[in-house]
């Protein structure tokens, strides 16, 4: 097989494409052939070393977190997959970009179908963080009213779509030339981040989804109504601000969740709910992928074709 490794933390540019054995499942897991990957901030987080202190990594290791492809072998306690069966997944921390992954059988739905393996490569980690954040730990229910900060990227994307199919009023922040794409979402309105002011322009919200930490975060207690609810996958709230205004702070980490994402691939089957790939990159062009991703303006998700 052959695997993307990175053998010291720092810039994307030292992954290196290698040759390796291919890895046997063990009892409970899945030996698939991959067909795709996408590219999720966390990719390029790990890769940089900025997450040694939460997630320590032995080197080398095999970046990536989403993975489409065809099972080929599995474990001897696996009775839910068989070889030929096409999957998807929020794979684990780190594996997806090699041209097969061992994968806890757990962590994998079956692809519908209608979607490609690129696109299904697409939905697993942003649109399980979209809906754990909306739903688990936002709140949201119809009538109410929520803004997203990043509304264009993977997980803006999806949590746009999920709000809207929720019956709630969706507001979604990002670069001008977002703001088309935005709206073809289902977004009610836009907020130009560079040009205009949140703050100055909503109030009274129920939920504020923070996907962009720092100062955004920090000002998005303004406009939360008191009992309402500000969640972020990227920083923690601060408790006292919570408190200060009467509000709730939530931070997580994505749960891998199979039955749900068969849920949401199903909601993706029938067009309620749509991938857009921004790129797509081939296995030996990870590292631009990555680099892609982390300059930002990216609209959905960055792909990577594994096979070829």
């Amino acid at each position: 097989m052959k695997a993307i490794q990175l053998t010291a933390y720092g810039s994307p540019s030292g992954m290196t494409l290698v040759e390796a054995d291919d890895p046997v499942p063990g009892d409970n897991e899945v030996l698939i052939d991959v067909a795709a990957a996408s590219v999720n901030p966390i990719d390029w987080k790990i890769v940089s070393g900025a997450m040694r202190a939460f997630i320590p990594l032995p080197l080398p290791f095999t970046p990536g977190v989403d993975a489409a492809g065809t099972v080929i072998a599995v474990g001897r306690n696996v009775t839910t997959l068989k070889p030929g069966d096409e999957v998807m997944g929020f794979i684990g921390i780190v594996g997806a970009f090699a041209t097969r992954a061992i994968v806890e059988s757990t962590r994998l739905a079956r692809k519908p179908a209608s979607l490609t393996f690129a696109e299904a490569a697409a939905i697993p980690a942003a649109t399980l963080t979209a809906w754990q954040a909306l739903h688990e730990h936002g709140g949201l229910q119809a009538g109410q009213s929520v803004l997203i900060h990043g509304a264009a990227g993977g997980v803006g994307t999806a949590a746009a779509q999920l709000a809207k199919l929720a019956g709630a009023h969706v507001i979604g922040t990002g670069s001008a030339q977002s703001r088309e794409y935005v709206a073809s979402l289902g977004a009610d309105a836009f907020i130009d981040y560079r040009t205009e002011d949140f703050a100055a322009r909503v109030l009274g919200l129920d939920l504020v989804l923070d996907l962009i930490g720092g100062e955004t975060q920090e000002r998005s207690w303004s406009v939360l109504k008191p009992g309402g609810t500000l969640v972020s996958t990227v920083a923690r709230p601060d408790a006292g601000r919570a408190k200060g205004t009467q509000a709730t702070g939530r931070h997580f980490a994505t749960r891998s969740d199979a039955p749900q994402l068969e849920k949401l691939a199903t909601l993706h089957a029938s067009g309620d709910l749509r991938t857009h790939i921004d790129s797509v990159f081939a296995l030996t062009d990870v590292s631009q992928a990555l680099d892609h991703s982390k300059g930002g303006h990216v609209k959905g998700k960055v792909v990577v074709a594994v096979a070829q």
